[in-house]
């Protein structure tokens, strides 16, 4: 069901203007108003959820497909020589409505993947003890 508050939902339903790139059954995609380069696409389901948790299993393949056919279109259309795609989960997420970027990239574009610190893990011990419990968590 559509939010009546959300930006997202209303751009879904044509109540508020948006630069529409492509649109399915499920999910439409529309230039984002900050762009990190030209080009860069929000790519939003039109049920309202708000994280990719809350997308129904049997949503996921066909949003998914469709992000695909963005990133193809988005690459093809301007040249690019490849694209960031991402998503955020609650946090850094502006719009509390999932909604997957498509950044087109061109080769020493000045972006430097990601946008916050790398770090190692303190040792193989600390990478099995976390990789442990997102398996238990898996299960």
């Amino acid at each position: 069901m559509a939010q009546p508050n959300c930006l997202f939902c209303k751009i879904s339903a044509s109540e508020v203007e948006a630069h529409v790139v492509g649109e399915s059954a499920d999910a439409i995609a529309f230039l984002d108003h900050r762009p990190v380069f030209p080009g860069h696409t929000l790519v939003v389901p039109r049920a309202h959820v708000e994280t990719l948790g809350d997308l129904p299993w049997e949503a996921i393949g066909p949003f998914f497909t469709f992000v695909q056919r963005i990133t193809r279109a988005v690459e093809a259309g301007l040249v690019a020589d490849g694209s960031f795609v991402a998503m955020n989960n609650r946090v850094s997420q502006s719009v509390p409505h999932l909604h997957t970027h498509v950044v087109p990239r061109k080769r020493k574009d000045g972006l430097r993947g990601f946008f916050w610190p790398r770090q190692k893990y303190e040792s193989d011990e600390a990478a099995q003890r976390t990789r442990d419990a997102i398996r238990d968590a898996l299960r």
